[in-house]
């Protein structure tokens, strides 16, 4: 863990390719020069260590080469979904105190200047500077009188030529959902995640001759970030894709000889669907999938029968993606479930009931705990959470409910609160209920998750404080600060909250407002 990721790129060899984005290919050195240009142009306007740079754009080699400039300088990546509205970049930009913006407003016309213009002015007190990313045919960009310097500016200045920052620099912020209604800021060192890349490299396999990746997950999720990270380690050069599209996604597995994919179970579907042949991606060495859909539980037999081996994987932003792989020779059965082997041989998991904290032994049910060079280092600006995260020993809590395999493996069964699956992107129902009740005629609300066909979805339930509103009203309500995938299917309005007295208090009856979610919306 002592390898900056200045060091990491700049060691690569020069020569090697390393992503195709359209018709134009990168080689690892093309990626070492414009992160040192924008490093040089960064400083230039002001950005220096431990600065906050919020990171709105979609899977772009320009994503990478801000980030690795920003790690250059010392400087702190904040990882900003675009699918994101005004409520989530309110949050995130003004409790991280970004002191720059840097978005591609051409991306599929998506209306970054209404969603900016929509945050309160106080949350961008510390914001300083726009940057925008344009590609062929964009337009120019003004934001609320903030200086608006062109990407060409950064790219075209001189290679920073400074000692960059060292291993143990924090480098990046992922935005999680708990049981808190504004998500936890992760917070990663340079070198975990150089270490946890490296040891990705052997445990997937990535080594291998001829080895290529799909990279079409988002960058600013640790599903993409982390996959990214270690092509880049392996020499295996990518197909970058701005957003996940099946059919043009499952045409590059074939022409492009791809031979690793990732992505979530929704996402493997897709892909079979897009394609007719008995055995649609013949160099396609393995599909390692997380489990979001609960409709899909037979989603590895499908891809079986397909010629794809899906392989259950594990990870969360805390611990990056690809803590875990299920070993392909497992039966389709095991190769169903989340978890496996752990990819680092520094990595060490546990399960602990989490009443009495006995360590349990392999088949029992408790909290999955974690070690490893891939787990966070804090939650940024949060000293009391990150406390609460680790055990007094300094294993990390998960909240995860799994068990050990007596081979080694572990098994992850599911979440142990009630945080949601939705659009593959783990999701805070108290951050659904916040918007909500910030509705003038809403007095409380309360999110669960259910199963509709194939799909897992929110559903909304509200009590009034005054005269009756109408659900698409409240609907409306959500879509203008929500991301669409949020955003609640139904939205039912209660008299009251279903309730049960305990010795700790009086508490909601979630499993009954779930069981009257699943009878309303049939």
């Amino acid at each position: 863990m002592n390898e900056s990721l200045t060091q990491f790129l700049d060691d690569l060899p020069a020569a090697r390719p390393a992503i195709d984005y359209g018709t134009v290919r990168l080689t690892t050195g093309d990626l070492a020069i414009a992160s040192r240009r924008l490093a040089a142009g960064l400083r230039a306007i002001g950005v220096g260590p431990g600065d906050r740079v919020a990171l709105w754009l979609p899977n772009i080699p320009a994503w990478l080469t801000l980030f690795f400039a920003c790690a250059r300088l010392g400087a702190i990546a904040v990882s900003l979904n675009t699918r994101f509205r005004a409520h989530e970049v309110q949050d995130i930009l003004s409790r991280s105190g970004c002191k720059l913006l840097v978005l591609w407003p051409g991306f599929k016309a998506i209306d970054f200047r209404g969603i900016l213009e929509a945050v309160e002015p106080a949350a961008l007190s510390a914001l300083t500077e726009v940057v925008t990313y344009v590609e062929e045919g964009d337009e120019a960009f003004h934001f609320g009188g903030r200086r608006i310097t062109p990407w060409a500016t950064l790219a075209g200045a001189p290679e920073d030529t400074t000692v960059a920052a060292g291993a143990q620099a924090r480098c990046i912020l992922f935005t999680t959902s708990g049981t808190t209604k504004a998500p936890k800021f992760v917070c990663h060192a340079q070198g975990g995640i150089v270490q946890h890349a490296r040891d990705v490299v052997s445990a997937f396999g990535l080594d291998q001759p001829d080895s290529r990746v799909l990279q079409a997950l988002p960058l600013c999720g640790v599903f993409g970030f982390t996959q990214a990270l270690a092509a880049l380690a392996a020499g295996a050069p990518m197909r970058m894709l701005p957003l996940f599209d099946a059919a043009p996604a499952a045409e590059f597995l074939r022409t492009d000889a791809i031979t690793h994919a990732n992505g979530g179970d929704d996402m493997l579907e897709r892909l079979l669907a897009a394609r007719p042949e008995s055995q649609p991606f013949p160099q396609l060495r393995f599909f390692g999938y997380a489990k979001f859909n609960p409709a899909l539980d037979d989603i590895v037999t499908q891809a079986a029968a397909r010629g794809v081996l899906a392989c259950g994987l594990y990870g969360m932003s805390e611990c990056l993606a690809f803590y875990a792989l299920q070993p392909h020779h497992l039966p389709a059965a095991e190769r169903a479930k989340g978890g496996g082997v752990l990819s680092s041989p520094q990595a060490a998991v546990r399960v602990r009931d989490p009443d009495t904290g006995e360590v349990l032994a392999p088949g029992e049910s408790g909290e999955i705990e974690l070690r490893g060079p891939s787990v966070m280092g804090e939650y940024y600006n949060d000293p009391q959470a990150t406390q609460l995260a680790f055990t007094e020993d300094g294993w990390f809590r998960t909240g995860d409910l799994g068990y050990l395999e007596a081979d080694g493996r572990f098994c992850y069964v599911t979440r142990m609160g009630d945080v949601l699956r939705l659009g593959g992107f783990l999701t805070s129902p108290q951050e659904i209920e916040a918007v909500l009740e910030s509705h003038p005629s809403v007095l409380g609300a309360q999110v669960v998750g259910i199963t509709l066909g194939r799909e897992p979805v929110a559903i909304g339930f509200v009590t009034l404080a005054g005269p009756p509103v109408a659900e698409t009203a409240l609907r409306e309500w959500c879509r203008t600060q929500l991301a669409g995938y949020k955003l609640p299917r139904r939205i039912f309005t209660l008299a009251a909250f279903p309730t049960t007295a305990s010795a700790n208090g009086t508490k909601i009856q979630r499993a009954k407002l779930r069981e009257m979610a699943m009878t309303l919306t049939v």
